[in-house]
């Protein structure tokens, strides 16, 4: 019997419907949508990790000079700032512009709210935190000492219940924002490590760094301490975890911010100081 390339095409398109189904039915139903975001983040951070080995083997010729532990760091940061990029820019959508967590477009409480890409977007970050955790434990202290686990583990643990449970996403992705200067500290090790720490670049870089900071781990953080007072009553309409998580979990990484702050002042000035 002859196949036409008309049966062809109608085969193809069954296929597809058939997987258009499987991943709307399965994949992307409501129930299943915490779960595969957190395993499509870890398999994204694996694809991102070999991308970024594999392109700056044959791009960057810093990294072919460096030690097995540096290059592991390398490609490490740049799965971080994937993550970050993605992570910042659909934070600020849903506090910004989307009309999920607006006080005038909902009857009920904000803290409350999600949605299924909120959450799925909280599970793809979810994934990345157990990746880098398990890389840190891995190689530790050699990618982070006992700070970046304390980070990573509260983060992980806030970002986790507030996908599971749909509450407090809003100050979730407030405090998400702050992914905002992930690339900048990156950039600033792959310039140091390349050698360029005397280039101009590296003198913006840091400049950049000390404004993103100030503006997404410091000043976002006191606005968002200051909503949360505004929106007490609909805060305390959540579960006891969940004013815990809103209540600790933000207090906890703002005074580390404020420390990693102090650091990058005091580089920052000895770095202009070199300058003069």
């Amino acid at each position: 019997m002859m196949v036409t390339s008309k049966d062809t095409v109608m085969a193809i398109k069954s296929y597809r419907s058939q997987a258009e189904v499987l991943v709307k039915s399965y994949l992307f139903a409501d129930p299943f949508i915490p779960y595969t975001s957190v395993l499509g983040g870890i398999v994204a951070c694996k694809v991102v990790y070999d991308l970024t080995q594999l392109l700056s083997t044959f791009y960057t010729k810093a990294y072919c000079g460096l030690t097995k532990l540096q290059r592991t760091e390398w490609n490490n940061r740049g799965m971080s700032t994937i993550h970050a990029v993605f992570i910042s820019a659909m934070s600020l959508y849903f506090v910004f512009w989307s009309d999920l967590f607006s006080d005038r477009r909902h009857a009920g409480y904000i803290t409350l709210q999600s949605s299924p890409l909120s959450i799925f977007a909280l599970g793809v970050s979810v994934g990345y935190f157990i990746s880098d955790l398990g890389m840190i434990f891995w190689y530790y202290p050699s990618l982070g000492g006992m700070e970046y686990v304390i980070h990573h583990s509260l983060s992980a643990i806030a970002v986790a219940y507030s996908m599971l449970s749909g509450e407090g996403q809003l100050y979730t992705y407030m405090c998400l924002i702050s992914e905002l200067t992930t690339p900048e500290i990156n950039m600033r090790w792959f310039l140091d490590i390349s050698g360029m720490k005397r280039s101009t670049a590296y003198l913006v870089n840091g400049v950049v760094i000390f404004l993103a900071w100030l503006g997404a781990r410091v000043l976002l953080f006191m606005y968002m301490f200051y909503h949360i007072y505004v929106h007490y009553y609909e805060v305390i309409q959540m579960s006891t975890f969940g004013c815990l998580v809103v209540f600790v979990v933000p207090a906890v990484l703002y005074v580390m911010n404020l420390m990693w702050f102090a650091k990058i002042i005091k580089g920052l000035k000895k770095t202009l100081a070199k300058r003069q």
